[in-house]
């Protein structure tokens, strides 16, 4: 259908009144009718096809804008589109004007700009003890991936050579190619793939990496993980993942995972344990040396505590901010003897006695 000429078909013109197309239509239509004798059915069918269309002020209207119509049904049995439904003016084609097919879509999507090319991410795990955890740490990972050449810094070139003029692009840095499709002739621009987009390529190549800039190899990482860093969250190392020719490097992302302690759990800002007492120290108070992730400190067990009660340790807990922290939790078990000596039933009968 898009590419006959119905006016051609009909015997008109292109500036022919509806009422001149109508005319030459019913000529036609009796000329080549199948029924009559020396009828041509395929011509029929064609003369048929040509008025549809020109017949119709709007698929015409397309036909002679674009070569085919889009609305309704067309001669291909498909449904046709609007393309002015998208707010675009396509009235150029008529005169067979050229279009920048990368204005239309870089409308659609935001902006006209071209994309930096950018690498790979890459994602890794870490394993933390839970005192790492608390208080930060860093670790040096090594990775294998593309890096930027050490031999020519990333630019391409041999060490003491030049860059000169891209002969693909003419120094444009981008390419342009104009092409044919149903709506007209339209240009699209890519980047050059001899210089990536920098108008510039190397006299001569670097040995290591070839002109690319970028070489396969394996990479120390420096990875310094903040103090109180939760079991799970990511850390972004903008620019430590895969290098790519004229573009600019992925991210690295680090999962943390946190070693379950046997002592001590993280409660926001602050770390809880447990603390197991003797009765005696219970009800009449005493004092526990205490393993925390400072070191061992000096807990007092207040007389009369509660099975359950909570003694809190100021500045014991996750670093917050400069010279200040969290606090330690120590949460108060009572432990109560298996078996009772003779002596201690008789204690224990004599402060039952008290009331206690």
């Amino acid at each position: 259908m898009a590419n006959k000429d119905y006016y051609e078909i009909l015997g008109v013109s292109k500036s022919a009144t509806k009422d001149d197309i109508k005319k030459a239509f019913r000529k036609l239509a009796h000329k080549y009718h199948p029924d009559k004798e020396g009828g041509d059915e395929s011509r029929f069918k064609e003369v048929n096809e040509a008025y549809s269309v020109l017949g119709d002020d709007k698929k015409r209207a397309e036909y002679d804008a674009y070569g085919r119509t889009f609305s309704g049904s067309n001669g291909n049995g498909g449904a046709g589109f609007d393309p002015n439904g998208f707010g675009f003016d396509f009235s150029g084609f008529a005169n067979g004007q050229d279009f920048d097919l990368n204005d239309i879509f870089g409308n659609i999507f935001g902006g006209g700009g071209q994309r930096v090319k950018r690498g790979r991410d890459i994602s890794i795990d870490i394993e933390l003890t839970f005192k790492e955890a608390i208080f930060g740490a860093t670790r040096s990972v090594l990775i294998s991936k593309a890096s930027q050449c050490d031999r020519c810094k990333g630019n391409g070139a041999e060490p003491g050579t030049e860059k000169v003029t891209c002969t693909t692009c003419n120094g444009k840095g981008r390419i342009r190619e104009m092409r044919r499709s149903i709506f007209g002739s339209f240009a699209t621009e890519t980047t050059c793939d001899t210089c990536y987009g920098s108008g510039k390529m190397p006299k001569v190549k670097c040995k290591e990496c070839g002109g690319l800039g970028v070489v396969k190899k394996q990479q120390e990482v420096k990875i310094v993980i903040p103090a109180g860093i939760d079991n799970g969250e990511m850390i972004r190392l903008s620019g430590q993942g895969e290098a790519v020719p004229g573009g600019v490097s992925g991210d690295l992302y680090v999962k943390i995972h946190i070693r379950r302690d046997p002592t001590f759990v993280k409660d926001g800002n602050d770390i809880r344990m447990d603390l197991k007492v003797k009765l005696s120290d219970a009800l009449l108070g005493g004092e526990y040396s205490v393993a925390t992730l400072d070191g061992d400190i000096k807990v007092k067990i207040p007389a009369g505590v509660a099975h359950g009660e909570v003694l809190r340790v100021k500045g014991k807990g996750v670093p917050i901010e400069k010279n200040k922290r969290g606090d330690l939790l120590i949460r108060v078990g009572i432990s109560l003897p298996g078996k009772l000596s003779g002596e201690a039933k008789r204690l224990v009968e004599a402060l039952r006695k008290e009331g206690i």
